[in-house]
């Protein structure tokens, strides 16, 4: 194998690819990216055997010579990041793989790509299209609240259903639930069954990485064991936390006579970072007052000291106060852009709060024990 690429284009897409390579691994083989040239581009390939990816490189590729080749993860991106010549030459031979650049010169080892495992492409027929813009939103806005630890369901992941014209993703870690739901189209007649498209966590956050906005839509997958994303570049596949998720539908209130506040991120995450600076690890519950006109967030931990905040609400009703986890309602207000308005619906002290954009995002919190 021989080609020349220019090193910024490499750079970028053997860094995505080398995000899914594993830092340590039985198999040390798949500490490396394998790069085949061929029909005028390279395809670079990387899995740690849960995840996977074929990523297509074309613009600044000149391939001379085909073949295949393995490079090793940690010296090939140092290589890359801290070279300044603008085009590389890589050229394999018995002894291993030459880098070459106008003014430096290496030689690594070389492994037999033939042994590197097979990453599959889109073969699919019966797939969703999603906007890649929903597609990365839907990520992240509900990735967060996954519980990779969790043993008792199948935390670990995002929920993805998809059926007809509807997709929805979830993500739990059982005291607070992240919903995103928007519009996509059904090729084929596909759609989930049941409850077990479960992507893992860290899949899911490399399957989002590797999306570009430039990019309108994005191809999804979901079969049996495994999930499989095709965009213009890249093939993406993972494999799914097995088990069942928890109905997440019993989790969001319907209520009657709950009280809905239209509430804007900005201000209230502001004043929200102020309550919770007397918070520590062991004391992250914040008591939230609504009551004339006003939203009051108190916060006390012995060793620190106290905090008391207020902002001005719509609401003239009976005293409302209830305890929140402050993690769980920065992490919500972290994923909207401070203009942003939502309702904030609340009936009791004892009673999750619901929070809901018009763009089809819920998020669900339950709320702790009140220490006083």
């Amino acid at each position: 194998m021989k080609i020349t690429c220019q090193r910024e284009s490499l750079t970028n897409a053997f860094a995505l690819a080398a995000s899914i390579a594993p830092a340590r691994s039985p198999k040390e083989i798949l500490q490396n990216v394998k790069v085949t040239a061929a029909g005028g581009k390279i395809t670079l390939t990387a899995t740690d055997m849960e995840v996977g990816i074929r990523l297509d490189l074309e613009e600044g590729v000149t391939v001379e010579t085909e073949g295949t080749a393995l490079l090793p993860v940690q010296r090939t991106m140092a290589i890359l990041r801290e070279n300044n010549d603008e085009v590389l030459e890589f050229e394999t031979d018995e002894s291993g793989i030459r880098v070459k650049g106008k003014r430096s010169k290496f030689k690594l080892p070389g492994s037999n790509p033939d042994e590197f495992p097979a990453v599959a492409g889109f073969d699919e027929d019966k797939y969703h299209v999603l906007p890649t813009r929903l597609f990365r939103e839907m990520v992240k806005r509900t990735v967060f609240a996954t519980d990779s630890d969790s043993s008792r369901f199948a935390l670990g992941g995002v929920l993805l259903e998809m059926e007809e014209s509807r997709v929805t993703a979830v993500g739990t870690d059982g005291r607070r639930l992240a919903r995103m739901e928007g519009t996509g189209e059904s090729v084929g007649g596909h759609q989930t069954t049941g409850a077990s498209t479960i992507v893992p966590t860290r899949a899911i956050q490399l399957i989002e990485r590797a999306l570009n906005d430039k990019d309108e839509t994005v191809d999804v997958a979901a079969r049996n064991n495994d999930l499989m994303v095709r965009t213009p570049q890249a093939v993406i596949y993972s494999r799914l936390v097995e088990g069942r998720y928890p109905n997440w539908r019993q989790v969001f209130p319907t209520r009657e006579n709950a009280v809905q506040l239209d509430v804007t991120v900005g201000p209230l995450f502001a004043a929200l970072r102020q309550a919770a600076i007397v918070t520590d690890h062991e004391s992250r519950g914040i008591d939230f007052t609504f009551a004339d006109g006003t939203l009051k967030m108190e916060a006390s931990t012995a060793e620190i000291g106290e905090s008391q905040i207020e902002i001005p609400i719509a609401y003239e009703g009976e005293s409302i106060t209830m305890t929140m986890d402050h993690r769980y309602l920065a992490d919500f207000c972290k994923v909207l852009d401070n203009e942003v308005s939502f309702i904030l619906e609340i009936e009791s002290g004892a009673a999750p709060a619901l929070l809901t954009t018009d763009d089809g995002y819920g998020y669900v919190i339950m709320p702790m024990a009140r220490d006083r």
